[in-house]
């Protein structure tokens, strides 16, 4: 038995809402071990809503619906789902009622139109709306086929899911398995590349191995389907064990890791600290060490030095090397690091310089180009050269860059 999940809306085919609900859902559905290969979104269009249920129902057995429950003439979920199945549709008084009292309690008058979300196809259960006006359902218009539906507002749809969706669905035996995920993270090598190293695992059947890559990270989710999490974290180690052991210090977490957490909790247990010094980030590396809660035990702060002048002045930076060499140069980042290092008395610095476009390139200092140089504890400085390309935009380059510098700590940090 697979699930699917059909978001109704136009606003979200044009693109003016994040369509959180099917991550939601498909999370949740993950927990209960129910398997859905289908995700669809669709405009608020009779006859195009007709024909989604037209193909999710031969392929599905459990149609999970969001958005489209409204009072509006273009809410036209429970509207479409009758008349695909040719039902009729009553109005039930309980939903009048409560909507009333809704409507009471905020000290408002229920319009005519909101009469609308009380009508409901003819041997569908209530799904009942507890903050909300909009109630769902859940049906079996056919055999083997149960329909929910519930609104698009994520804060209703979650609790009805949780108060409503999962006992019933447990109820008819779902749950007593669960697919189980390891999601492990990778930095500096390629999705290729690492896919190559491990491609004897793809054939897995139970645990499952299968990548993904995103800006400048590439991942493996290791996924177990067994009875309770503990049996399939049991099936996931030994595999997850095998590929850290083949991508060594590319592996850096997993799940909720992030190159700035891994970095702070190596800092933490050492009882050591961090500082930098920042051109082209903008303050975007210390932005992502400060989202790691507790971040003040080991990161002590930095400079934004955009200007030559703050770079002099308060860096300590050689005013002719910068005019020697430019402040995109590795000389300039390694005096970056040494100043900041000295002025906020840390153990580790890190510096980056870098043009971020998407102008002020150079044929021989091209948009991409950057420089980022770590100090040590024994005051000794590298530098590293990074070339990310003008086409991949200002906002990227600067992303990147952060990443890569704190990459490049934590490598420093595990080999000193």
């Amino acid at each position: 038995m697979t699930a699917e999940i059909i978001c109704i809306g136009t606003e979200l085919l044009l693109g003016d809402i994040l369509n959180s609900n099917a991550q939601f859902l498909a999370q949740e559905l993950a927990k209960l071990g129910i398997p859905h290969y289908y995700q669809t979104v669709v405009g608020d269009n009779l006859s195009r809503i007709h024909e989604v249920i037209k193909i999710a129902s031969k392929r599905s057995q459990i149609l999970i619906f969001t958005g489209g429950l409204g009072p509006t003439p273009d809410d036209l979920t429970t509207e479409a789902i009758a008349t695909f199945f040719e039902t009729p549709l009553e109005e039930k008084q309980e939903i009048i009622e409560d909507i009333t009292q809704k409507f009471a309690e905020r000290g408002r008058q229920m319009t005519v139109n909101n009469c609308k979300q009380a009508l409901i196809p003819q041997s569908a259960d209530i799904l009942p709306n507890l903050t909300g006006t909009a109630p769902g359902i859940i049906w079996q218009p056919i055999p083997n086929l149960t329909i929910f539906t519930f609104p698009g507002v994520p804060s209703e749809m979650k609790q009805m899911w949780r108060d409503t969706a999962i006992p019933f669905l447990k109820s008819q035996g779902w749950g007593e398995e669960i697919i189980y995920s390891r999601m492990m993270r990778f930095r500096g090598i390629g999705e290729s590349a690492l896919a190559e190293k491990v491609n004897h695992l793809f054939s897995l059947t139970n645990p499952t191995v299968a990548p993904y890559a995103s800006m400048g990270e590439v991942k493996l989710r290791v996924s177990a389907k067994a009875k309770n999490s503990d049996t399939a974290e049991k099936l996931i180690l030994p595999v997850a064990k095998e590929i850290e052991d083949i991508a060594g210090e590319d592996y850096f977490g997993y799940d909720h890791d992030t190159i700035a957490s891994v970095v702070g909790k190596i800092l933490l247990e050492r009882g050591e600290t961090l500082s930098v010094a920042e051109s082209c980030t903008g303050g975007g590396l210390g932005s992502m060490l400060t989202e790691v809660s507790g971040s003040s035990s080991y990161f002590m702060g930095g400079i934004i030095a955009y200007s030559n002048h703050i770079k002099i002045q308060q860096l300590g930076v050689l005013e002719e090397f910068l005019t020697e060499y430019g402040a995109v140069s590795a000389i300039v980042a390694r005096q970056m690091a040494k100043g900041i290092q000295v002025k906020f008395n840390t153990n580790w610095s890190i510096s980056v310089t870098g043009i971020a476009g998407p102008k002020g390139g150079t044929e021989n200092k091209p948009v991409g180009l950057v420089y980022v140089a770590i100090a040590n504890p024994d005051k000794e400085v590298e530098s590293y050269e990074f070339r990310l390309g003008e086409k991949r935009g200002r906002e990227a380059i600067r992303h990147l860059t952060s990443c890569y510098a704190l990459d490049k700590l934590r490598r420093e940090l595990l080999a000193n």
